[in-house]
């Protein structure tokens, strides 16, 4: 019973797939990408066009995502070894939510320049 239960713990544990994991890390970073979106944008008092541009920006985001999970299905089928997909992992999760948190935070001067303009 005892190895019935490690086994099904270390499936669901740390040893799920890289493919897995890194479509839970794009969810996530999507709903943080977004929510930080609109908020920005709501608090710089946002026109129609920003929010059309919150909605165009989320559509990319979520296109690219999919272009990385798509890579990750390809790599895990590579046969690299774990260290090097662990690697390529972190360094992708790293880039992930860089590229989520500064690219929501991007909206802040794109607001200003355009309140300045537009008025």
């Amino acid at each position: 019973m005892a190895t019935i239960w490690n086994n099904h713990a270390a499936k669901n544990g740390r040893d799920a797939s890289f493919a897995k994991r890194i479509s839970s890390h794009l969810a996530a970073a999507l709903v943080v990408f977004c929510l930080l979106q609109i908020f920005i944008v709501a608090k710089m008092g946002g026109s129609l066009v920003l929010h059309l541009g919150v909605i165009i920006a989320i559509g990319g985001f979520a296109v690219a995502a999919r272009g990385l999970e798509r890579r990750w299905q390809m790599i895990e089928h590579a046969g690299l070894s774990h260290s090097g997909l662990a690697l390529r992992f972190r360094r992708d999760v790293l880039q992930l939510w860089a590229a989520s948190l500064i690219g929501a935070l991007l909206w802040i001067p794109v607001a200003i320049v355009y309140h300045a303009l537009f008025g």
